[in-house]
Order: C-alpha cells, then structure tokens, then sequence
C-alpha cells in the first residue's frame, strides 16, 4: 500500500493510528517485566541477583565477641516450597579464636513477603539451612556454627529482593498493589491488584 495514494482522511486516520499504537506501546516498553493485561510482574533470577548484590557486603556483631560477615550472595529459587534461598560467603572474627577470621559458607531458605509501606518484596523468616566452616573442628566447630547460623538469619531478615517505584505501579490513572507472590524456577512473580 502506498500511502500517497490513499486520500487526505485515510492518511490522517493511519498515521493517528500508528501514533496511537506507538503511544499505548511505550509505557509498557519501560516496564518490561510488567503484563498489565494478566495483572502480574515477574522478575527474573538475574534481576534479583543483580538488586541482591548491590546490598552485600552485610555485617553483625555478635554477644559483643563475634562478628559475623556476609558476602558474595548466590539468589536460588525454590518453586516447589515457594521459597527463596541466600548462599553466601560467611566470615567469622573474634579475638577468641586462634584461626581468626574463620571462613565458610551458608545457604539460608526464606518465605517471602511484599511492605507496602517501602513497596519492596522482602524475606520472611529466613532460616539457616547449611553451614560449612573451614579449619575448625569439634565443639569450637558447633558453637560457630549456631552463631553463624544465628546471625546470617538476622542479617537476612527483611533484606529487600525488588524494590518498586510509584512510577512503577502506576499506568494511567490506576495505582496497583502487589497481591500473592510466587516462586518459579527462573524468577519471582506476583499478582498485580
């Protein structure tokens, strides 16, 4: 079709066409995770890996003897219990220790909740669910275990996977709010209301 050829008014009509379909396309070009017409946004393993890291190194002191670090962290996603998992570098120092800082590592599952309040998807009740230290063995061994254990589990309580902006929650006049929250195996979804 050659649009010189087509009168004055059809012409008009199809470019106010085209314009309009370019216009209803780029809202939701910016929010590419976003499907407004299933009401749902999902974000991927990579996205929440990327937000994840720009939030570690995390530290704590604990019993004003140990303190406890975090680092590396590694996203994992558990579909079938709905949870999302943290492993992570754990590091342990304390005058106490003859091999100071102890090294390990520690992989802690965690529900999933959404704060209204800050519009960030959060872990819940994140639990230790292995711990692995390097050089140290017997009963020094358990007790650094259940302080590691103890406070990667206080490091990682409400730790934010996703955060949304206003922006982000609006197209047009409606506001949306963040429902149910599923796991997958390559990402988080959640119900948009």
């Amino acid at each position: 079709m050659n649009i010189r050829n087509l009168h004055p008014t059809s012409r008009r009509r199809l470019l106010r066409a085209l314009l309009g379909a370019a216009a209803l396309q780029a809202p939701f070009a910016a929010l590419a995770g976003f499907n407004f017409f299933t009401s749902e946004y999902t974000a991927s393993r990579d996205e929440l890996q990327a937000q994840i890291a720009k939030r570690f190194p995390v530290a704590e002191r604990y019993a004003e003897i140990f303190m406890v670090g975090l680092r590396d962290p590694q996203l994992g996603l558990d579909a079938q219990a709905n949870r999302a998992a943290i492993t992570a570098t754990l590091t342990i120092a304390s005058p106490l220790l003859a091999a100071s800082p102890v090294q390990g590592v520690v992989s802690v599952s965690s529900a999933l909740k959404y704060d209204a309040n800050a519009r960030a998807l959060r872990l819940d009740q994140p639990k230790a669910e292995r711990l692995e230290l390097q050089g140290v063995e017997g009963r020094d061994a358990e007790r650094l275990q259940k302080v590691g254990a103890v406070v990667a589990q206080e490091l990682l309580q409400g730790q934010v996977l996703r955060s949304f902006t206003a922006d982000e929650l609006t197209v047009g006049r409606k506001t949306y709010e963040i429902g149910d929250i599923t796991v997958q195996d390559n990402g988080i979804k959640v119900q948009l209301k």
